[in-house]
């Protein structure tokens, strides 16, 4: 697949897309190389302009974090298939690093998945986490999903679970994409540990590119999971705020085995209390104190005035009158 074309002309870097590179190849690349790469998640293309501007290599878009953006919403499944896509297009634009979206549980049966990869692809992401939570087999709806560690999550027979990770990689093979599919197991909570360690050796030997498993609770879960399917990446979620899985510091999580770790709260979080003491302080007769508030001229740098206008005087054109004379 070619390059991404972000709005911005892409600045070289060795951490982000290169030129002439794919989103997909990019991510493969950083994953390749040493350490427990950080990607914070993100739910709008500013979100991703900062990861971006903080020297983040990678991005992720997750689901729970978008549902509460752009709905304002839980992530029990009210968020569509088209709003996703829709969102990740503007993220993936606004930016010259790899995203990864949160497909969910692929929105339905094998053909929805199929059609829920291309479309991902074709909004310029990097990679796809898939889920085997459970969707109403006799309508192929989305049933009402239970996010990460919360309770009531149910998932699909390991048999359709595998397959769904078959249509993913069918899809991304007609599409001529290098899309990663991460493939991202809930049963630990819903079964057991065994049933979640078993469903991640499957997928690896399904053709996953990286394995996931949600809400492990302890260290030793952690390393027994790390131990599975050795060479394929293993992507840790670090719920902050008091999920199931302990924190763990990103050189802490490479010795235990891991390649990727996302933040799925942090900036969906402090977004929410900053705009809550905004409104405050508004409501109080003033504005929000110079410490919580960036300049005027850092908003326009974070949005990028500063280069629209340089790349703009590139394109101007001196314009002369002209008098027209009569014979």
């Amino acid at each position: 697949m070619a390059a991404r074309s972000p709005y911005f002309a892409t600045e070289e870097s060795a951490r982000g897309i290169r030129a002439g590179e794919s989103p997909a190849a990019a991510l493969r690349r950083i994953l390749a190389t040493p350490g427990a790469h950080q990607a914070p998640c993100c739910f709008d293309a500013l979100g991703a302009r900062l990861v971006e501007r903080a020297g983040f290599p990678i991005g992720f878009m997750g689901g729970f974090c978008v549902s509460a953006a752009r709905l304002g919403l839980p992530d029990v499944g009210l968020i569509s298939y088209g709003e996703m896509v829709d969102q990740g297009r503007l993220i993936n634009e606004s930016v010259s690093i790899p995203v990864i979206g949160d497909g969910d549980n692929g929105y339905g049966n094998s053909m929805n998945i199929k059609r829920t990869i291309k479309g991902y692809i074709n909004a310029g992401f990097a990679g796809i986490m898939l889920e085997d939570q459970k969707y109403d087999i006799l309508f192929y709806k989305v049933a009402p999903k239970a996010c990460g560690h919360t309770e009531g999550r149910k998932v699909i027979s390991r048999e359709e679970a595998i397959m769904h990770i078959k249509a993913a990689i069918d899809a991304r093979k007609e599409s001529g994409s290098d899309i990663v599919i991460v493939a991202r197991t809930d049963s630990r909570q819903a079964v057991s540990l065994d049933e979640a360690l078993w469903r991640v050796k499957a997928f690896a030997d399904a053709g996953a590119d990286v394995l996931f498993i949600d809400a492990l609770a302890s260290v030793e879960e952690m390393k027994a999971f790390c131990s599975v399917a050795p060479g394929v990446p293993k992507m840790a979620n670090m719920l902050e705020g008091g999920g199931k899985t302990p924190i763990l510091t990103p050189a802490e999580l490479e010795e235990i085995g891991f390649s990727l770790v996302v933040y799925p709260l942090s900036l969906i979080g402090v977004s929410m209390r900053a705009m809550q003491d905004a409104l405050v302080a508004i409501k109080d007769g003033g504005v929000p104190p110079p410490g919580a508030l960036p300049s005027f001229q850092d908003i326009k740098d974070t949005l990028g005035f500063n280069r629209y206008y340089k790349e703009e005087k590139q394109y101007q054109v001196v314009s002369y009158d002209v008098f027209l004379s009569h014979c």
